[in-house]
């Protein structure tokens, strides 16, 4: 015998339950300041950060040592110089940063990987790229920003120098010009040192293998490169020693110095083992092209990481 099943019947709508609460957001009706903006707040933002400014104190310690130890050298060759009554100083200013290379050398592996490791560490850079601005902008603040903390790294010591030998009395023309050549030697220094460091560091995500890899670059280059034209003096063959140069960031720059800028060169064989004009051209053309090669690399890899 069958049995007949209740009906089953849906509760009635209690009524519409939607509310819509004004918790006091507005929209912004501000101005809008664009890409230029971003792309300066992010180049000083990332030259503060380069010298520990606005991070931790833990952060300020290195940077701010390694800008001491810059600095330090030239003030003691200062005070020697104004003690004595000296007629010139004891390094030309174009020397004073190839004598100092390794300083410059550990100061871009330690802050380059600051710089953009950090981002890539911590999947950031999408974020950037989700406002108005492009990877050809971060690119730009990076490099300038890192180009511009090691010309403050670089120039200051040089400034040191020339304010003291002004104050010795020296030849005030000779000095000048002599700052210049210096100027424009560090200039070139830390456009190529800070184009190497980031493309470096921008390949890794860890911080740790950013140092060691820059450190290895801009060190073990130099050495090499070093051994090779003291080899190769020592054997007589005096014309390839300018030609090893090629290889390595701080012989560039030694290089561009010596055969335009009035420097000594530090090549084995002294100035005759020194650049021509005509190989000098070559230094420049090399110099320019890796700094381009380093920019170009850079929008290539944040163009793939920003998808």
């Amino acid at each position: 015998m069958a049995v007949e099943q209740p009906m089953r019947t849906s509760a009635a709508p209690q009524g519409d339950q939607t509310r819509i609460h004004d918790i006091g957001y507005r929209g912004y009706d501000g101005p809008r300041l664009g890409r230029s903006y971003a792309r300066l707040s992010l180049y000083s933002q990332s030259l503060r950060g380069a010298y520990g400014l606005g991070r931790s104190l833990k952060s300020k310690v290195l940077p701010m040592l390694l800008f001491a130890v810059m600095c330090v050298p030239a003030a003691i060759m200062v005070a020697v110089a104004v003690a004595t009554k000296a007629k010139d100083l004891p390094v030309d200013y174009t020397r004073y940063a190839i004598i100092m290379q390794a300083v410059i050398s550990l100061y871009v592996a330690s802050q380059a990987p600051q710089s953009v490791s950090r981002d890539l560490r911590f999947k950031t850079v999408p974020l950037y790229f989700s406002r108005p601005i492009r990877a050809a902008d971060y690119v730009q603040a990076k490099f300038a920003a890192l180009a511009s903390a090691l010309l403050v790294l670089t120039a200051a010591p040089l400034l040191v120098l020339y304010i003291g030998a002004l104050l010795a009395k020296m030849d005030f023309t000779d000095q000048t010009k002599g700052f210049g050549q210096g100027l424009v030697s560090v200039v070139l220094l830390s456009l190529l040192f800070a184009g190497i460091g980031l493309v470096i560091a921008s390949v890794t995500p860890r911080r740790g293998f950013g140092i060691a890899a820059v450190i290895a670059v801009l060190t073990i280059s130099y050495g090499a490169v070093s051994t090779v034209q003291a080899i190769a003096d020592a054997q007589g063959s005096t014309h390839t020693v300018p030609w090893f140069g090629l290889f390595s960031p701080v012989t560039l720059v030694d290089g561009v110095q010596s055969a335009f800028l009035g420097a000594t060169s530090a090549f084995p064989g002294g100035a005759a083992a020194g650049p021509s004009h005509a190989q000098g051209a070559v230094y420049v053309l090399v110099v320019l092209g890796l700094v381009a090669a380093c920019y170009g690399l850079l929008i290539r890899r944040y163009r793939k990481v920003g998808l």
